[in-house]
């Protein structure tokens, strides 16, 4: 077992250095990199912090008491300390109690709290649907052009968005575009009426519980009939679109519900409306398959596979050697540049709580190092910065806990750390992957064309510490250079021999359960660096 590490531990000093960059050639010199960094630094969808808010979850509102009318019963409000439970299936409405259980947050009160997310380096809001709907979590659509009036107005999502970008920040919002809500009135309609002009816009037969195409055989959601012109003209393809016109209203991007359901064919139609309405956009789509064939059809993905690698890498049931190679497959072959913008997250409204999924202290930060210096966009859900818990569906959705938010919470410490690190070096923000030889140990390099720029991350998800020479295939790191350690979860006092390149070999030695990132010393004291050519 890992002796409980302090602070000043836990968090090594973060070093930051400026040099100029001439041109490079990476691995392939065919292939020059000069202006490819530039460029995805210009692109704020590379590597962006991503920040996840269930609007009813996540601040109370200043007048509850005057929003009490719109939970009408079998609907229930809470009190902001109690914990969601599971509840019972509630056939007169086709949902489970859980689902109309709300907590009473709104977008007046996430603007209050928008300074918060800022201040934990997030450069990207993301919401959960806020359309009306008839549940808490509102991916039972029944108008997408219209606010749940438990959260608010159309006007105040403008208002928000124009707060966001005030703040240099952008804004995403969750797109339920495969199915709609029972209770909508273009659904009921089409049920009631054969004749009904909305009859086609769902698939009703007596094969189908409830009489219609759910999703996932959930009666609440009837499956809408994208392959109708009219169908997608309304969501994504014509000019007064739901797609087109949230995006004219200011935001920034869509992540798409269950975007494996929607098919290749419409997310592409999708993607290029949102990018001809709103250049730069971004659309993200919710895919658990294997990425690589699902771009350009989305600008980015919902990482599952990696997610899952990175979990089980950190409880140690993937060895270091097959999750490098997994890693580097999938990087590889769904390329560098979806991956940069594809959203990285350890937990979301749909899983247990990172917490509660790894219990360990260590390997939680086993899996957040990986979220951080791995490619890709990190997200974090509400309130996992402060090591809240939660298992199962409704109890991951917990309401805020802003009494954890202190200077002393040491998860939140450790969270901004690990903010702090991605933003204050390039290369792990837009810089290219590769895999470092290594046995014992997962390693690897991010790297843009400034050797100054170079990360190195080395994991040690076993239980016994691990003494490993490694050779690092970067042609630009010089004989005898010295690493600066960025972050470490060896003992102070540990003897830990300095870690330098020698002919191209690293030698570290690091803790059981413990990480180690690293990056090149350019600039030594006393005037001389071997750099001084080859930058």
């Amino acid at each position: 077992m890992l002796k409980k590490l302090t602070l000043a531990a836990l968090f090594m000093p973060l070093t930051s250095l400026a040099a100029p960059a001439p041109n490079f050639y990476a691995n392939n010199f065919d292939k020059p990199l000069t202006g490819v960094f530039e460029a995805r630094e210009k692109d704020w969808r590379n590597g962006a912090i991503v920040y996840q808010v269930l609007v009813d979850r996540f601040v109370p509102p200043a007048k509850l008491e005057q929003k009490k009318s719109l939970y009408p019963a079998p609907k229930k409000l809470r009190a902001w300390t109690e914990t969601p439970q599971r509840g019972t299936y509630l056939p007169e409405v086709k949902v489970w109690s859980h689902e109309i259980d709300f907590w009473g947050g709104d977008l007046q009160s996430l603007s209050t709290k928008i300074d918060y997310i800022q201040s934990l380096g997030a450069d990207v809001l993301y919401l959960n649907p806020i359309h009306l709907g008839y549940t808490n979590h509102k991916y039972d659509a029944l108008d997408y052009n219209a606010i749940s009036p438990e959260f608010g107005t159309r006007a105040d999502v403008k208002k928000l968005t124009t707060d966001v970008h005030k703040r240099g920040m952008k804004i995403v919002l969750d797109g339920v575009f495969n199915h709609m809500g029972r209770n909508s009135e273009m659904f009921k309609s089409a049920q009631n009426d054969p004749k009904s002009p909305y009859r086609d816009w769902f698939y009703f037969g007596k094969e189908f519980a409830g009489g219609a195409r759910s999703w996932a055989l959930a009666e609440n959601l009837p499956e809408l009939n994208l392959e109708n012109p009219k169908v997608a003209d309304y969501v994504y393809a014509g000019p007064n679109s739901v797609v087109r016109g949230y995006l004219r209203d200011g935001i920034d991007g869509w992540r798409l519900d269950v975007a494996f359901d929607i098919g290749f064919k419409h997310l592409t139609a999708l993607t290029k409306a949102a990018h001809a309405e709103k250049p730069g956009s971004l659309v993200v789509g919710e895919i658990a398959n294997y990425p690589k064939e699902w771009f350009p059809s989305v600008d980015a993905v919902m990482n599952f596979t990696l997610r899952q690698i990175m979990i089980k890498t950190a409880q140690g049931s993937i060895d270091p050697q097959t999750s490098s190679a997994m890693i580097t497959r999938i990087i590889d072959e769904a390329g560098i540049e979806p991956m940069l913008k594809s959203w990285m997250y350890l937990d979301n409204h749909d899983t247990f709580r990172i917490a509660t999924v790894l219990p360990d202290v260590s390997q939680q930060r086993l899996a957040q190092v990986l979220q951080f210096t791995l490619p890709g966009a990190a997200n974090l859900y509400y309130g996992s910065e402060l090591g809240m818990t939660g298992g199962d569906d409704p109890e991951m959705r917990a309401p805020m806990r802003w009494d954890l938010v202190r200077d002393d919470n040491v998860s939140l410490v450790w969270t901004k750390s690990l903010i702090a690190l991605r933003k204050q070096h390039r290369a792990l923000r837009v810089g290219n992957y590769r895999t470092i030889t290594a046995g014992k140990l997962l390693a690897f390099e991010r790297y843009t064309d400034k050797v100054e720029d170079s990360i190195i991350t080395l994991i040690n998800p076993s239980k016994v510490d691990v003494t490993e020479t490694v050779m690092v295939p970067n042609s630009k790191l010089m004989n005898d250079c010295k690493m600066i350690t960025l972050l470490s979860s060896a003992l102070p006092q540990a003897k830990q021999t300095q870690v330098q390149i020698n002919t191209s070999l690293l030698t570290v030695t690091v803790p059981a359960g413990g990480f180690l990132v690293l990056k090149p010393e350019i600039k030594p004291a006393g005037g001389y660096s071997s750099y001084k050519r080859v930058q």
